[in-house]
C-alpha cells in the first residue's frame, strides 16, 4: 500500500518527480544541492515482504534517485548557464530525509520559451547525457525524432522510452528518413551499409556484386555499377564537362535550432510543458541507441540501456605471448632459480616446535623489549617469530636473538630493509590527516600532501591509522553502550496511511547564522539580509545573504565580487566553476553509509583534482593562489597573512622563507624565534599550533615568528608588504625580557600585555592556548595619530591579544586573514600603515644607529646629518659613511672637526673628550 510523502515545504512528492537532495551541512561541506528524479520509495532495509499490505502499511525510509550532474561537476570548462544539467543513467539509494524541495527538469526540445523558463525559480533543462563510467557525453534526442529504423523497432523504441542517447555524429543518421537497400529493399544498418557517391543510394555490402569486404578509406568514394558504367560512357564519348567545383554544406537531418527571437509569453503553455507526461521503461526514460548498438537488441526488454564504447580487441590491447619452449632442448639448470627449494624464504617454524620449545621462546620474548605497546604490535611480533625461526634453523641459541636493529636481510633484495617504518613526526601526522580530510582514501594524493614518505609507508600508516579510529569507536561503544538499531530492526507501522509521511532534514535551520552588524555577504558584499546562511568553504567570508545563499544551494551560482588577491591564479567569474568532490552525496570528510545500490548503476565520476587548501592560521580553506603551500615543508598559509607575493606560474613551486634559506643561506640555519623562550621544545610547533611554523628573517640574520613580529609594537619591517627583515630587535624594551609569562611561567623571551588586563604572556604561548588574536579599529579624536581604512571603517587600527576571560561578542574584531572588498587582509592593512620602516629617509645601518641613539646616553656633540644636507666627512679617515659623526676640537686648534665613530675611539684622549670618562678597553 502506498501513501503520500510530504516534504518540509509542504509539497507532496511522487515517483518521477524531480527534487533537490542533499545530506546534512557537515557532510556535504557546503556544496550545492544535488538534483535527481525519484525512481521509487523503499521501505526500511530488511522489512519483511508481507509488510505494506492494506492491513499493515509502513513508513518509507529510503528512496532510489536518478542523478543529474551539473557541467561543472564533470568538466573544468566554465558554463555560464546555471540551469543547464547533464542527465545520467546512474541511480543510488539514499535516506528519504535527504529530500529538500521540488524542482522541474525538462528536455530542451520540450521548452518553447527558454529565456522565460530560466527566469522561473527551480526550473532546469538538459540536452546531453554524461556517462560516469566511460567519462563521455552523449546527445539526447526525443525518441519520436528517430526515423531511420524499421517500423517494428521504431514502434518498440517509441512505446517504451521518451528519449534516445547517441553520439553527436550519429544523430543526423538516426533522424534521417529510413534508408533501404536498393537491391533487397531492406533496412540498411549503418555498419554494413555503403552509399553510392553519385546517385546517393544505399546498398548492403553483401548485396553488391561482387560483395564488398570493407568500406572505402577516408577521403575516397564508392559508386555503384550503373553509375560507374554511365561515367565510363560519358568519358568515352568525350561529353564530360568539368564545372567549377562548388563546396556545398551537407544537409543535416538533426532537429532545427530554435531561433533567438522574442518568444510569445504564455504562462499556461509553460505550465503545460513542465507537466507533460514522460514515458518510462523499467524506471528509465532513455536508452542508448548509438554507434555500438545492435538495433534488434532493442526488442529485448532485458537489453542493457547504458552507453557503450568500442571493445578492446586486437593486437593493441592483447598480450603478445611468446612461443612455448622446445621440450627437447637442453635447459641449463640454475641452482638459484626462482621457485626452487634453495630460494624458499621461511617466515616461521613455530608449527614444527614442541610445547617446551614454544614455552622457552615465550620466556625469551619478554626480555626483547620493555615497551608493552610495542609487544602487541603486529610488525614487531612478526619479526620476532622470523628471527627466532632463523635461529632455530641455523642451530643458534635463542638467547642470541635481539631486536635492537630494525633492519633485516631478505633474499632477492640487494640491501637490507626495515621491518617497520620510522616513527612519524607530528608534522607528518598532521599533513596526513589533512590529506585524508581533503582527498579521502585517495592515498596517492595524500602521499603528495605529506611529501616526506613513500607510497608503501603511507599505505601501511593508513592501515594503522584506520585501526586506531576503529579502536576508539569500539571503546566509545563499550563506555556508552550499543548505538541505536538500524532502520530494518526498528520497523514501524502506521495506523492511518492517509495522513502521509513528513520527511526532511533540519539542516537548513542549523546552517542559519544569527544576524549581526558585522556580517557581510561573501558574494554581493551586502550587510542587510533577513536571513544569513553559512558560506561554502571556498568563500573567504563566513556568511551569505538570503538571495546569494539560495542561489548557491539550488543553482550553484555565486557571483563573487573580484578582489585583488584573486588575481594570482586564473580567475573565473562564477564560483560554480569549482568542481564538487565525489558523487552528489559524497562529502570529502565523511564516509557514506552503506546502501543497497541499483542493479543497473554505474560507478560515480572521479573526484575533482582541484583541491581546497586549508590555511594553518585561520583554518579556512581556499583554492591554490589564495592559500599557498610550501613545496618542501607543506606550510599552508593565506598570501595575506604571510606576506607572500607569487606569480601564477610559480604557485606549485613556492617555498617559504625557511626552506628558501636552505638554498640561499641568507640567515642563520638555526630557526629559533628570538622573541620566544630559548628552548627548542617550546619553539617547535605542534600540529594544532602550526602557524608558528611561519618564520621571517631579522636584520641580524636571525629568525622570528611572523605572528610575534606583527603583534610586538617595538618591531617594524623593511618591506611591510612581504613582512621581510624584522627591524628593532636589539632596541626593544628590556622589561619585555625580564617579565614572566602568565601561561608558561618562564621569564625567558619577550612578553606582551593583554589589551584588557595586566596579564603578560609570550605571543607563541598565547597562540598555543587559543587566545584571541585580531585587529580593532578605534575612533581617532585628533589628526595627529595615523589612521587607516578597512571594510568601510576609518580610524586607528590596533593589534589585539585578548584573554579568554574577556567578553569579545560586542566588539568588532577583525581576524588575521579577514579580507575586505579589495582582497587586502586585516594583517596587511595594519602592517602597511604601522609596521613599515622609514626606508626612504635613511639606509638600514643608519636606521639601526638612530634606534641605538635612543637607548644610550650620548653627548650633545653627536651629529645626525640630514639626508638633504651635505654629508659630514671624517677628519682623520676621510670617510663619509658611518653610523654616527661627532664634533671634536683637536689639540692646538680652535676649529671643530668631525670624527666618525671608529676614529672617536682611537685614543683615550679622544674618548674622554667626546664620550666622557670611559675605560681604555672600550
Amino acid at each position: 500500500m502506498s501513501f503520500p510523502v510530504f516534504l518540509k515545504t509542504g509539497d507532496q512528492v511522487k515517483v518521477n518527480d524531480h527534487v533537490y537532495c542533499s545530506p546534512s551541512w557537515s557532510v556535504r561541506d557546503g556544496t550545492p544541492y544535488s538534483i535527481a528524479r525519484i525512481m521509487e520509495f523503499l521501505p526500511p532495509e530488511g522489512t519483511p515482504k508481507g509488510a505494506g499490505s492494506n492491513s499493515q502499511p509502513y513508513l518509507y525510509t529510503r528512496v532510489r534517485l536518478a542523478w543529474y550532474y551539473r557541467p561543472s561537476d564533470v568538466s573544468d570548462r566554465a558554463v555560464s548557464d546555471s540551469r543547464l544539467l547533464l542527465a545520467a543513467i546512474y541511480s543510488e539509494v539514499c535516506d528519504i530525509n535527504q529530500l529538500r524541495a521540488k524542482c522541474h527538469v525538462v528536455h530542451r526540445d520540450k521548452i518553447t520559451d527558454l529565456a522565460g523558463w530560466k527566469k522561473r525559480p527551480d526550473r532546469f533543462y538538459f540536452n546531453r547525457l554524461f556517462d560516469p563510467y566511460i567519462k563521455k557525453e552523449f546527445e539526447v534526442i526525443q525518441a519520436t525524432d528517430v526515423r531511420n529504423l524499421p517500423e517494428n523497432i521504431r514502434e518498440t523504441l517509441i512505446s517504451r522510452y521518451e528519449y534516445v542517447v547517441a553520439e553527436k555524429e550519429v544523430v543526423p543518421e538516426l533522424t534521417d528518413a529510413i534508408r533501404l537497400c536498393d537491391t533487397c529493399n531492406e533496412w540498411c544498418e549503418s555498419p554494413e551499409t555503403v552509399q553510392c557517391d553519385r546517385c546517393k543510394k544505399y546498398f548492403h555490402m553483401r548485396c553488391v556484386q561482387p560483395p564488398l569486404l570493407g568500406k572505402p578509406s577516408r577521403g575516397y568514394g564508392w559508386t555503384c555499377a550503373p553509375c560507374s558504367k554511365q561515367h565510363e560512357e560519358e568519358v568515352d564519348s568525350h561529353d564530360v564537362r568539368h564545372p567549377t567545383p562548388t563546396i556545398t554544406k551537407p544537409k543535416s537531418n538533426a532537429p532545427p535550432v530554435r531561433g533567438r527571437g522574442r518568444p510569445r509569453k504564455d504562462r499556461g503553455q509553460a505550465e503545460r510543458e513542465e507537466n507533460l507526461p514522460v514515458k518510462h521503461f523499467n524506471m528509465w526514460p532513455f536508452r542508448y541507441f548509438g554507434q555500438y548498438t545492435n538495433a534488434k537488441d532493442t526488442l529485448d526488454p532485458d537489453d542493457l540501456i547504458f552507453p557503450r564504447t568500442a571493445t578492446r580487441q586486437g593486437p593493441k590491447y592483447q598480450a603478445n605471448v611468446p612461443l612455448a619452449p622446445d621440450p627437447n632442448a637442453i635447459m641449463s639448470t640454475d641452482p638459484d632459480e626462482r621457485g626452487g627449494d634453495s630460494t624458499i624464504q621461511i617466515l616461521s617454524v613455530i608449527n614444527t616446535l614442541t610445547d617446551a620449545e614454544v614455552d622457552e621462546m615465550e620466556s625469551y620474548k619478554d626480555h626483547l623489549s620493555s615497551n608493552e605497546e610495542l609487544k602487541h604490535g603486529v610488525d614487531w611480533l612478526t619479526e620476532v617469530i622470523r628471527r627466532y625461526s632463523d635461529a632455530i634453523m641455523t642451530s643458534r641459541p635463542l638467547s642470541t636473538v635481539n631486536m635492537t636493529s630494525p633492519l633485516r636481510y631478505e633474499k632477492w633484495k640487494k640491501n637490507e630493509t626495515r621491518y617497520t617504518d620510522k616513527e612519524w613526526s607530528k608534522e607528518e601526522k598532521y599533513a596526513f590527516e589533512e590529506g585524508i580530510f581533503s582527498y579521502g582514501a585517495e592515498l596517492r594524493a595524500v602521499r603528495d600532501e605529506v611529501g616526506t614518505r613513500q607510497m608503501p609507508e603511507v599505505v601501511r600508516y593508513y592501515g594503522h591509522w584506520k585501526n586506531s579510529k576503529l579502536g576508539e569507536e569500539n571503546r566509545r561503544i563499550l563506555r556508552q553502550g550499543q548505538p541505536s538499531k538500524p532502520p530494518s530492526e526498528r520497523y514501524k507501522s502506521i495506523s492511518d496511511a492517509n495522513n502521509g509521511q513528513r520527511v526532511g532534514l533540519p539542516d537548513d535551520d542549523a546552517s542559519i547564522i544569527e544576524s549581526s552588524a558585522t556580517l557581510v555577504c561573501g558574494a554581493c558584499r551586502t550587510r542587510e539580509s533577513e536571513t544569513w546562511w553559512k558560506a561554502p568553504k571556498h568563500i573567504s567570508a563566513n556568511a551569505l545573504c538570503e538571495s546569494c545563499g539560495m542561489n548557491w544551494r539550488k543553482y550553484a551560482d555565486l557571483n563573487v565580487r573580484p578582489s585583488r588577491e584573486e588575481s594570482l591564479p586564473v580567475t573565473k567569474t562564477k564560483a560554480s566553476t569549482e568542481k564538487r568532490e565525489g558523487t552528489p552525496l559524497q562529502g570529502p570528510s565523511a564516509k557514506r553509509s552503506k546502501t543497497s545500490a541499483s542493479a543497473h548503476s554505474t560507478p560515480p565520476p572521479i573526484q575533482s583534482n582541484v583541491p581546497q587548501l586549508r590555511c594553518m592560521c585561520c583554518q579556512q580553506s581556499g583554492p591554490l593562489g589564495k592559500v599557498l603551500k610550501c613545496k618542501k615543508c607543506q606550510l599552508r598559509v593565506h598570501t595575506g597573512c604571510y606576506g607572500a607575493i607569487v606569480d601564477s606560474d610559480s604557485l606549485d613551486s613556492w617555498k617559504c622563507d625557511l626552506c628558501r634559506n636552505e638554498e640561499t643561506m641568507e640567515a642563520s640555519v638555526y630557526s629559533d624565534c628570538l622573541l620566544c623562550p630559548r628552548t627548542r621544545k617550546n619553539n617547535k610547533a605542534a600540529p594544532s599550533d602550526n602557524f608558528l611554523r611561519a618564520f621571517k628573517p631579522t636584520e641580524g640574520q636571525g629568525w622570528a615568528h611572523a605572528l610575534c613580529a606583527v603583534f610586538t609594537n617595538d618591531l617594524t619591517f623593511t618591506d611591510a608588504s612581504r613582512l621581510r627583515l624584522v627591524e628593532g630587535m636589539n632596541t626593544m624594551n628590556p622589561r619585555r625580557f625580564s617579565s614572566k609569562c602568565h601561561l608558561c611561567g618562564s621569564s625567558d623571551g619577550a612578553v606582551v600585555r593583554c589589551n584588557d588586563c595586566p596579564k603578560e604572556y609570550h605571543i607563541s604561548c598565547a597562540w598555543k592556548h587559543g587566545l584571541k588574536f585580531g585587529f580593532e579599529i578605534q575612533p581617532v579624536k585628533n589628526n595627529r595619530r595615523e589612521v587607516t581604512s578597512f571594510k568601510g571603517e576609518t580610524g586607528s587600527m590596533v593589534a589585539l591579544i585578548l584573554c579568554k576571560d574577556h567578553d569579545k561578542s560586542r566588539r568588532d574584531i577583525y581576524d588575521i586573514c579577514e579580507a575586505d572588498d579589495t582582497g587586502e587582509t586585516a594583517l596587511q592593512a595594519y602592517c602597511r600603515t604601522y609596521k613599515q620602516a622609514p626606508v626612504s629617509q635613511a639606509h638600514g645601518l643608519l636606521r639601526k644607529a638612530r634606534r641605538l641613539d635612543q637607548i644610550i646616553n650620548l653627548p650633545d656633540n653627536l651629529v645626525n646629518p640630514d639626508p638633504g644636507s651635505k654629508e659630514p666627512k671624517c677628519y682623520e679617515c676621510k670617510t663619509e659613511f658611518a653610523p654616527a659623526f661627532y664634533s671634536y676640537v683637536p689639540p692646538k686648534q680652535q676649529n671643530k672637526v668631525w670624527l666618525c665613530h671608529r676614529c672617536s675611539l682611537g685614543s683615550p684622549h679622544k674618548r674622554e673628550a667626546i664620550h666622557g670618562s670611559m675605560p681604555d678597553s672600550t
